[in-house]
């Protein structure tokens, strides 16, 4: 789906924004209680200079976000960087910390780099600014990398920490700083905050609040209390899979021609991701029937497009992925035994087996019909 295809999406419900995009976008936190308790934890452990602290949850529960509302909130106090990727070596860890905070680089010189760092930290503190580091993904720092961020914390004065480290990650990171050879660095962590799933009236508040940042005036439900049920329970409460089945069922319901969202497209969206089906499907051997004739080349068999298009949640997003550029053949029949259609339709040819990443396969032709907003019954 292009923008332009969005956008039309967006306007059928009355949107003004995508509600469940996948950026980080602060002013889309919902704030569940332990959303807010990790926040205010985080937000007093960085304000009374209590130099290290961890945020750890599951995949997907929002702990970016958080942060970046954090830093928000401290931008008029304090420098901050955000380190995405922090398993590297010690000479790229501290490159790319200096450049964060617009320090020249230090040619790979470890010494030279604790230097310009240690005076820049010196200079922020005698003007009343803290340095915030943020350092994500942190359950991937292996020992060495660890023991680099550990170091960050002998930057101080006998008054006061010069630099806050917040470590981010999933629960992997919690059995790390467990470990036994992590004693020195866990004793150092002050506050360890967490995010707990969403509860099914959460996850209900949670879309309603997204809802209504992207501009909806909730005249009508889009989501019915059955749908807002099935996905906080095909979710697991987990924000980042809330957001990627409430998209789908938009783009589904548009493509059915539907005001809202019903149970019945939630079904077919949590169907067409699960990952097990697809597996399933592509490790099918193909079979070949025994040729007529002795020499002749084996036929393969005439495959079930059912299996292909069983899924109208899948189906619904190729046509979206083929209207941006559809051999439109207006008021006709493919001449398909297979295929029943409707009056108006687009169908595609391709020698190669596919067509926009769909594979719908007819000896050497790929064939795909559509039904103005609704897929073609295939028999």
């Amino acid at each position: 789906m292009d923008k332009k295809e969005i956008d039309v999406v967006l306007q059928h419900f009355g949107l003004k924004e995508q509600p469940f995009g996948v950026t980080p976008d602060p002013k889309y936190l919902y704030p569940t209680p332990s959303h807010r308790e990790a926040l205010a934890s985080l937000s007093y452990g960085v304000n009374s200079g209590r130099g290290f602290c961890a945020l750890i949850a599951k995949p997907g529960m929002g702990k970016t976000t958080l942060l970046f509302e954090l830093l928000q909130q401290l931008e008029n106090s304090s420098r901050t960087v955000f380190l995405f990727q922090p398993n590297v070596s010690e000479q790229d860890f501290l490159r790319s910390l200096l450049a964060d905070l617009g320090i020249p680089d230090q040619g790979g010189d470890v010494v030279r780099a604790h230097r310009a760092l240690n005076s820049v930290l010196l200079n922020e503190a005698g003007h009343g600014r803290r340095v915030v580091v943020v350092v994500d993904e942190a359950q991937n720092l292996d020992w060495s990398g660890l023991e680099i961020v550990r170091q960050l914390s002998n930057f101080e004065t006998p008054q006061q920490k010069l630099i806050q480290i917040i470590l981010a990650g999933q629960p992997q990171l919690a059995g790390i700083l467990a470990s036994p050879n992590m004693t020195q660095l866990r004793q150092r962590l002050s506050i360890i905050a967490r995010l707990d799933p969403l509860s099914p009236a959460a996850t209900s508040r949670y879309m309603a609040h997204r809802l209504e940042v992207a501009g909806f005036d909730f005249q009508y439900p889009i989501f019915t209390a059955a749908a807002r049920s099935l996905i906080a329970q095909y979710s697991g409460g987990i924000p980042r899979n809330i957001n990627n089945l409430c998209f789908n069922a938009l783009s589904l319901a548009y493509a059915m021609g539907k005001e809202g969202v019903q149970e019945s497209i939630v079904h077919e969206v949590a169907a067409d991701q699960d990952l097990g089906a697809i597996i399933e499907d592509q490790i099918v051997q193909p079979q070949f029937r025994e040729p007529a004739e002795s020499g002749t080349t084996p036929i393969p068999p005439k495959p079930d497009l059912n299996r292909w298009f069983r899924s109208s949640a899948r189906s619904a997003m190729m046509l979206f992925l083929a209207a941006s550029n559809p051999f439109n053949l207006g008021n006709m029949a493919l001449q398909h035994p297979s295929v029943s259609v409707g009056t108006h339709f687009n169908w595609f040819k391709s020698e190669t087996g596919t067509h926009n990443g769909a594979n719908v396969m007819y000896g050497s032709a790929t064939k795909i019909a559509l039904v103005g907003r609704e897929v073609c019954t295939l028999s």
